[in-house]
């Protein structure tokens, strides 16, 4: 059985890492580099690092405080944020990141998931999708939850996948920063439209969110949260064993 993995987020906007609730009421938490070396050396299996406001703003991801984290951590490294061609692949790659994470960017270029794909690989391709309910139908929403696109979610990770994309992160707008609970049905659906990793982004409260996730949807890949790790309310140390004790193949 493939151990499930535990991910921290780290949403970084001018230079800090930041933390809000349903996309919105953003407060700062801290150094990107200080608490990427933190995850690396406390048991998390990946990292990812969002530039939240590089593709509302329209510019590159920030390539100075990205090389500084890159060089401080042991672990795999997601990179996304202002991701719109195959030279941000190649400029965050150069980096130090192990994969790229597309959204806005594959909205607007539904090409370039592919061309990277066959550039790069699959497993470099994570195509990360922010995802809400309106009137009942799960929508994309780009630029960091603001736009509704129209899109039907389910659709269109599907697409995304058949043109390469080797890894789904699913955020529920829904749930984010509520404290609640994964997005269980979202998940759900997500996991039987795709036969790729498929990682649960939103929601997480507690060590029994994270329990629940795995119990409920063994389809499900990893667990990514921010605040519950940033501010201490859940140790990761503790989440792997809980899990472990739990029947839940982690790494510990």
């Amino acid at each position: 059985m493939i151990a499930k993995r535990i991910i921290p987020c780290l949403d970084v906007r001018d230079g800090r890492v930041v933390k809000g609730v349903n996309f919105e009421g953003i407060t700062d938490v801290s150094s990107p580099v200080e608490l990427g070396r933190f995850y690396s050396d406390v048991g998390a299996d990946e990292l990812v690092f969002y530039d939240i406001t590089a593709s509302a703003q329209g510019r590159a991801i920030f390539t100075d405080i990205l090389k500084e984290v890159a060089k401080t951590i042991f672990i795999p490294l997601t990179v996304g944020g202002g991701i719109n061609t195959l030279d941000d692949f190649e400029r965050v790659l150069s980096c130090g990141a192990d994969k790229v994470s597309v959204n806005s960017g594959a909205i607007r270029n539904p090409s370039l998931v592919e061309a990277a794909a066959k550039r790069y690989g699959d497993q470099c391709v994570v195509i990360s999708v922010d995802v809400k309910r309106v009137d009942g139908v799960f929508r994309v929403f780009a630029k960091g939850g603001r736009e509704n696109t129209g899109l039907e979610a389910v659709e269109w990770i599907k697409r995304c996948v058949d043109s390469g994309a080797g890894e789904v992160v699913l955020n529920s707008i829904d749930t984010d920063g509520v404290k609640k609970g994964f997005d269980l049905e979202m998940l759900d659906a997500v996991c039987n439209a795709v036969d790729v990793p498929v990682i649960a982004s939103g929601g997480a409260g507690c060590i029994d969110d994270f329990v629940a996730l795995f119990k409920t949807l063994p389809k499900v890949d990893a667990g990514l949260a921010a605040s519950v790790f940033h501010f201490g309310e859940v140790s990761i140390k503790e989440l792997k064993k809980t899990l472990h004790d739990n029947g839940i193949e982690v790494r510990l």
